[in-house]
């Protein structure tokens, strides 16, 4: 049988802290540069892609772990003429810290970034991908599938930790973090660039040079990216696509289609629709 190109999204009510998508067949999935609010953790399980996080860039291969901290922009796209497939996991960043605290892996119950973008380890690989597959099976209870997902987390930062220090999450003093605050707070607001920079005392020029610079993406794609996070969070309540595209700020369903899939990966109605087991 042919893999399904489309992605498939696991999704549960007894882990409202986790995200699941499995994709067996990604050879014409696109990403746009892109962020997410979750630590997100995948594991490549067919062919060999283009993994870019900030401004570093990884080939990466089947038995691959790929990371990527809050908020930090990436992308991953198959290579030419390979086959693609993965699984993907997004973990709400407070709760995961507070498992790392409570089990004595970290010592602070506040959400500390990692230091790596990659992992290769045969067996943390193949735990991974173990508990992906336990997640998404019908065959075990919810308490089976926390245990298994929360024992392998552990073991997971026991090994990303070992020979690491832990990195300081204090932001510097700088008018772009400003900016980008504005932009996430505001990002249903149709305020210009230009008059964003007058506000914080940029040049139109040299805001969008230096943001770009610093996140990776420009200020108006930074507020792009932030109203789509706030639809995939709607998407997930059920809210109606039209609905959704209007309240975030697009008024052309059309145009929210587009940036969302550049971003996800998926269609609205794509990410909409989940598996529960």
């Amino acid at each position: 049988m042919t893999p399904s190109t489309h992605p498939l999204f696991w999704r549960d009510q007894a882990f409202p802290y986790v995200e699941l998508r499995q994709v067996l067949d990604g050879r014409n999935v696109s990403y746009a540069p892109h962020s997410h609010q979750e630590w997100s953790i995948g594991a490549i399980i067919d062919g060999q892609s283009e993994f870019r996080c900030a401004d570093r860039l990884h080939a990466v291969e089947r038995g691959t772990l790929v990371m990527m901290n809050p908020n930090v922009v990436h992308a991953c796209n198959p290579r030419q003429d390979s086959p693609w497939a993965y699984y993907m996991m997004h973990l709400d960043k407070d709760w995961l810290a507070s498992l790392l605290f409570s089990n004595g892996i970290r010592q602070t119950q506040h959400w500390q970034d990692t230091l790596s973008d990659t992992l290769l380890s045969a067996l943390t690989y193949q735990a991974f991908v173990k508990v992906c597959e336990c997640l998404m099976s019908g065959d075990l209870s919810s308490a089976e599938k926390g245990q298994r997902l929360e024992a392998m987390l552990v073991d997971l930062f026991t090994q990303l930790d070992a020979n690491n220090t832990e990195s300081s999450t204090a932001l510097p003093t700088n008018n772009l973090y400003q900016v980008a605050d504005y932009l996430h707070q505001y990002c249903l607001h149709d305020t210009s660039i230009e008059q964003i920079s007058t506000e914080f005392g940029f040049s139109t020029g040299y805001l969008v040079r230096a943001f770009k610079r610093h996140f990776n993406m420009t200020p108006h794609a930074y507020r792009l990216n932030r109203r789509v996070q706030l639809g995939q969070q709607a998407l997930k309540q059920g809210q109606a696509i039209a609905d959704v595209a209007q309240t975030i700020g697009f008024s052309d369903q059309a145009h929210f289609q587009r940036v969302f899939k550049q971003r996800v990966a998926a269609t609205p109605d794509q990410y909409r629709r989940s598996v529960s087991s």
